[in-house]
């Protein structure tokens, strides 16, 4: 009997969803988009509608499978309630039992949990990535936002009421930007995806960079990979983009050591996709930050995951991460 697990994660714009064996190889993944409508009813009856394909296939592909549950990573998931509440990027509003609706579409399946996206990235980095053995590490996600995961002493941190480490929405500059939760000067308005963008848009402003590779792009067709090509072509603003960037994620990691001091800190998302181009400024920057006793001990890695299939197996880890408990 093949055991596997179903993991979900819900992003911004994307909802990816695939199954995972207890060896963390995908086996079979997809996506959709994630609404903006904000009708959670029709978008569980779509989501479920995409899992039965998906459950079929597998069937099909071996008979002899055992599906011991789904973990779903999301914005603001509590874990401990089984809820998604007041999600700052998703079109959700107030608290969604998303547990409970779809252990209504799969009342076959015994364990639907989750928590977290970030949560979940973390607890995948320590089951089949690069934290494997590590007791204290943090895991950042870079994406539409800025989240984390705290692992402390082999254990997940989950908070009293399930909303522990929210890295993202530390103050890093007071009265800067505004943040996507309404608030203004958060580390996730300069780190995440949308915050890299509005980093180059400042630069070119700025610069009056007119001959920038990245000035005939609108808001809307910028994206942090065009950033990085640009880089690696010698754009100035597209360089002076990420070492902003990896200046105020630095200032962020910084604190997150003095606050947690932890083996080492991961990052995950689509803009580590630039490598040194963002990790060395980091580096640079929370070293610099850094009381005396902290500098030179904790690793900045990017996550071991296979990137195309990270979100996937972090959310099915959560499955069994709750089998082993």
């Amino acid at each position: 009997m093949k055991q596997i697990a179903i993991g979900i994660d819900i992003g911004g714009t994307n909802t990816k969803f695939g199954v995972v064996d207890n060896m963390g190889n995908v086996i079979i993944s997809d996506s959709m988009d994630t609404p903006t409508h904000g009708d959670v009813y029709s978008y569980i009856t779509d989501l479920s509608s995409e899992l039965r394909k998906m459950i079929k296939s597998i069937d099909q592909i071996n008979p002899e499978t055992e599906i011991f549950g789904i973990g779903i990573g999301a914005p603001n998931a509590n874990y401990y309630t089984g809820t998604i509440e007041h999600p700052a990027n998703l079109s959700f509003k107030g608290v969604v039992p998303f547990v409970e609706l779809l252990k209504k579409e799969f009342p076959e399946i015994g364990v639907i949990t989750i928590t977290n996206d970030a949560n979940a990235a973390a607890i995948g980095e320590m089951i089949y990535g690069g934290a494997k053995g590590m007791k204290n590490f943090v895991m950042y996600t870079l994406g539409t936002g800025v989240g984390s995961g705290i692992v402390v002493n082999g254990n997940l941190v989950y908070g009293n009421d399930g909303f522990a480490g929210e890295i993202g929405h530390t103050m890093l500059i007071p009265g800067g930007r505004k943040c996507g939760c309404g608030k203004r000067g958060h580390l996730e308005a300069y780190c995440s995806a949308t915050g890299i963008k509005r980093t180059a848009f400042e630069l070119l402003s700025d610069l009056n960079a007119t001959d920038s590779l990245l000035a005939n792009k609108t808001y809307e067709e910028l994206t942090s990979r065009m950033i990085f090509e640009a880089a690696q072509k010698g754009d100035f603003v597209a360089q002076e983009t990420f070492k902003l960037t990896g200046k105020y994620l630095g200032q962020g990691l910084a604190d997150t050591v003095h606050y947690l001091s932890p083996e080492a800190i991961f990052i995950f998302g689509g803009p580590t996709a630039a490598g040194e181009f963002i990790f060395e400024p980091a580096k640079q920057s929370m070293e610099e930050h850094l009381l005396p006793v902290f500098r030179n001990k904790v690793k900045v890695l990017p996550s071991g995951l296979k990137a195309g299939d990270a979100a996937i197996l972090g959310s099915s880890a959560l499955v069994w991460k709750e089998v082993v408990n």
